[in-house]
């Protein structure tokens, strides 16, 4: 399915797998519309892809918790974005890693209102215009966490479980029309995901990756472009994807002396 000139929607595209995946959907010549909070790197990164690619980029400040903002911000767009083709809910993250019982409301809150409430309040934004064209494609960013729990994960893991529990739900919802929905499901990918869960500590966030060859943000934006450009009548429904070196949630095979 070509995607040239299609409008692409991603959510936290300053960093990660948000910014590997508008750099890929920017080569395949996609104009697109991008938002994060930190405006100042999703600035520096859109118009690095503009130079590159010869594509349009419009760039927003937007934090996906505050729902009265993104309709106020999508109101003000020209009408052109908001005719959105293809929604990437990436915006995501964790924070802390606690047994239920000492664990923060604060981050509990944070992950609950971005994980799920933030994916809900964008998708209820782009879906309606989609649905009077009778087109389109949804493709949440869950996780292995959304399959299974470990440990003082309950809560992170309870937000993934509900990303994939939305997906079916919206498959069910959507049954008739001609917009597809995808889950991507990814285990330990090496972003700044550990970082901000661990709240900058980065000798912390580094040794989750220890021994193991992780996969990379490239390693997900490309199965993302990959359901995206399959023909219209094929549905990737869901996507797990795991480094060799992990077998499940909490089972790794790491080598001390491997270099990455």
């Amino acid at each position: 399915m070509l995607i040239q000139n299609k409008i692409v929607f991603i959510t936290g595209a300053s960093s990660g797998i948000g910014e590997a995946t508008a750099k890929q959907f920017a080569r395949m010549g996609a104009h697109l519309l991008l938002c994060a909070r930190n405006i100042e790197s999703l600035n520096s990164s859109a118009l690095q892809l503009k130079d590159e690619y010869n594509i349009e980029v419009y760039p927003i400040q937007l934090d996906v918790r505050q729902k009265n903002t993104i309709a106020t911000v999508f109101q003000a767009l020209p009408k052109k974005w908001q005719q959105v083709d293809i929604l990437v809910n990436n915006a995501g993250l964790a924070a802390g890693l606690d047994f239920i019982q000492e664990g923060s409301l604060d981050d509990w809150e944070q992950m609950i209102d971005t994980n799920v409430k933030g994916l809900l309040y964008i998708t209820k934004q782009i879906l309606p215009q989609m649905i009077a064209r009778n087109s389109g494609h949804i493709i949440n960013i869950g996780s292995i966490a959304g399959h299974q729990v470990y440990p003082k994960g309950a809560v992170y893991c309870a937000t993934k479980f509900a990303v994939n529990a939305l997906s079916m739900g919206l498959r069910m919802d959507l049954s008739g029309t001609k917009i597809r929905v995808t889950t991507i499901d990814p285990g330990a990918v090496e972003t700044n995901f550990s970082l901000v869960r661990f709240k900058g500590d980065a000798a912390r966030a580094s040794a989750v990756y220890d021994g193991i060859q992780a996969l990379t943000p490239d390693d997900i934006a490309d199965a993302i472009l990959y359901s995206a450009t399959r023909p219209s009548h094929v549905n990737i429904n869901e996507m797990i994807i795991l480094p060799t070196d992990q077998a499940s949630i909490s089972l790794f095979s790491r080598q001390p002396a491997r270099e990455k």
